[in-house]
């Protein structure tokens, strides 16, 4: 995944993640995150949160590229790991699982033997925002993350799938940053499909999925079979491209 422009040497990807654990760009998100750590939700009240900024899942070897919206609160803000431990990861982790993306169906802690094939996973902020609503400003700041991570793709992701509008607006503005385009103006929805190109560089096809949320899983907007679907046919994008 070359960039538009030159970039200083690479941090590894253990590096990229460290420094997001540590990011404290946005204090209103560190200090709303470490209060949701201090409190505690009372079916976790016996756990101990994480309460920092979550970091990326997968190998930078990855094929299959997944972007969210941010950690939940007492999800990847509690668990560390995103969308471990909540409604919306056990949504996700099936889908993932059934596609052959996963080695598990459920994801519930870190340690628990859940991991991504092929897959890498990130999003378009790394802390929990208050109800769920990122401002521009901390998009804006947190946006060198993805960056970094990009560049440490290379030329490897076939294919994009980006969960809910954010995740779809972010990394298109990500890609497109890069030097990809697209015959038309990639708008979200669910299982639209846009191929992107680069000069210099194999195309991408951006995927786009509602987001696992309870707002809409618990409404029947996304249903299993409707995430079952848009990862089958994202793996097969990736295995033929």
């Amino acid at each position: 995944m070359p960039h538009a422009t030159a970039q200083p040497r690479r941090a590894s990807l253990a590096t990229v993640r460290s420094r997001i654990v540590a990011c404290t760009r946005c204090p209103e998100l560190r200090a709303y995150c470490a209060a949701i750590a201090r409190e505690r939700k009372r079916e976790f009240a016996g756990e101990r949160y994480w309460g920092k900024p979550v970091p990326s899942i997968g190998s930078a070897s990855a094929r299959v590229l997944i972007v969210g919206l941010a950690p939940a609160a007492h999800g990847g803000n509690r668990t560390g790991r995103m969308f471990t431990g909540d409604g919306s990861a056990r949504f996700l982790a099936r889908s993932l699982y059934r596609a052959g993306l996963a080695t598990k169906p459920l994801s519930e802690r870190r340690g628990d033997g859940f991991d991504l094939i092929d897959a890498f996973m990130t999003a378009a902020l790394r802390c929990a925002p208050p109800h769920n609503k990122p401002k521009p400003l901390q998009m804006a700041k947190c946006a060198d993350h993805m960056r970094a991570e990009l560049d440490l793709l290379d030329n490897n992701v076939r294919v994009v799938v980006a969960l809910g509008k954010i995740g779809f607006d972010t990394i298109w503005a990500r890609l497109r940053e890069r030097g990809y385009r697209s015959a038309k103006r990639p708008v979200f929805g669910h299982e639209r499909c846009y191929e992107l190109t680069h000069d210099q560089a194999p195309p991408i096809v951006l995927l786009g999925s509602y987001h696992p949320s309870r707002q809409n899983t618990n409404t029947g907007k996304l249903t299993q079979a409707m995430l079952d679907r848009v990862f089958r046919r994202a793996q097969r994008f990736a295995r033929t491209r």
